[in-house]
């Protein structure tokens, strides 16, 4: 069992500190060096060729593993929140964090993170560049409409942030001079943003159209509440969906119920919000779009079902019956609707699995993609 060399990374942004095992005779060898990746590869060369190496996932991103993978050298990046820690260990150092993932390595208790390829990440930053961009623009708004509401200002329609709202908004002028000039900037700065966002949206759909996951987004599209953008955040955050099964992947993105069982005792709480965060977000929006009944498909689900194969469209309007038949279960019964879409959410991610995968497993299994890994290789 305890053939290899097992090396801890402790990373960060400007230096790296590095402990080497060896379980067999117990030896370790400590050192500390810059955060640079030839620095680390050639300390790493000075071990057997079969030494392993592990860091944990941080905010260094995957730069170093890939360029460890990429000269020879087995690299794995530990999931931070499934590492091993004894409840009364309050000594941490980077040498003895080092060292613990050195030994879990060896004993194989470390969870590995999927490290995407250099074009997968790309399409990550656009999907979570585009979620920043409207974050920020809902703040903007929250700001300008607090800023008209605490000077006795309220438009009188219930739908807001259309045509005739933005007409009505430039309408609006203060006596005040601080307060004109305050509430010009916002609403500038909402304008802008609100322009940001849709260059985003026109971006994200040029790149979804001819990107990998090209045939996982249409599929995703044929469900009721994923728009484009939020088909391919789904499709990029989750990367590799064969990766998983339909009942595992609910687990991975945080919608299933947390728990603490003890003896005869079972007692489950709220869901355990691990994994993905803004992929669970995409989904627990989504879900709400499900609550009403669903007859046959809609205009817009129609053309997309079209762009899709037969066993996708049969599977997809399955999910669609059974997610509005789920939500009219709940209503009957009186669930917390916050729950119930809760519920909903993590029904849906083993749906979106159902149609991702296979179109991923067959994609794998197609000669073509198997010709490119090997002039990849």
């Amino acid at each position: 069992m305890f053939q290899n060399t097992y090396i801890g990374l402790d990373v960060h942004a400007q230096t790296v500190v590095a402990c080497a095992l060896n379980p067999a005779t117990g030896e370790v060898e400590r050192t500390k060096m810059a955060m640079d990746s030839d620095v680390v590869l050639s300390w790493i060369q000075r071990f057997p060729s079969d030494a392993k190496a592990v860091y944990e996932a941080g905010p260094t991103g995957y730069a170093l593993a890939r360029h460890l993978l990429d000269h020879g050298v087995y690299c794995v990046i530990a999931a931070p929140s499934k590492l091993l820690r004894a409840p009364g260990d309050h000594v941490k150092t980077d040498q003895r964090d080092a060292l613990g993932l050195a030994r879990m390595l060896s004993l194989g208790e470390v969870t590995e993170v999927h490290i995407p390829t250099v074009e997968q990440e790309a399409l990550r930053d656009l999907s979570r560049t585009r979620l920043q961009a409207q974050k920020t623009l809902k703040l903007a708004k929250q700001r300008l409409t607090a800023l008209l509401l605490r000077h006795g200002m309220r438009y009188p329609e219930p739908t807001k942030w259309n045509q005739p709202h933005l007409q009505w908004l430039h309408r609006q002028h203060f006596e005040q001079t601080g307060t004109e000039y305050s509430y010009q900037a916002d609403l500038e700065l909402v304008e802008l943003l609100d322009a940001h966002l849709k260059r985003l949206d026109a971006h994200i759909a040029e790149v979804a159209a001819t990107c990998e996951y090209a045939e996982a987004i249409n599929a995703l599209m044929c469900l009721r509440g994923v728009a484009l953008t939020t088909a391919f955040g789904l499709a990029v955050e989750i990367g590799d969906w064969t990766r998983f099964t339909g009942s595992t992947i609910g687990s991975y993105l945080g919608l299933v119920p947390s728990e603490h069982s003890s003896g005869q005792k079972r007692s489950q709480g709220s869901i355990t919000k691990a994994g993905n965060t803004y992929a669970r977000r995409l989904l627990v929006e989504a879900a709400w779009h499900q609550k009403p009944t669903f007859t046959r498909p809609g205009i817009t689900i129609q053309r997309q079902l079209d762009l899709v194969g037969s066993q996708t469209r049969v599977t997809a309007l399955k999910a669609n019956h059974r997610l509005s038949d789920r939500w009219e279960c709940f209503e009957q019964r009186g669930k917390l609707r916050v729950k119930a879409n809760t519920a909903i959410a993590r029904e849906m991610a083993g749906w979106c699995w159902a149609l991702a995968a296979p179109l991923q497993q067959a994609r794998k299994q197609s000669p073509a993609f198997s010709s490119k890994n090997v002039r990849a290789a």
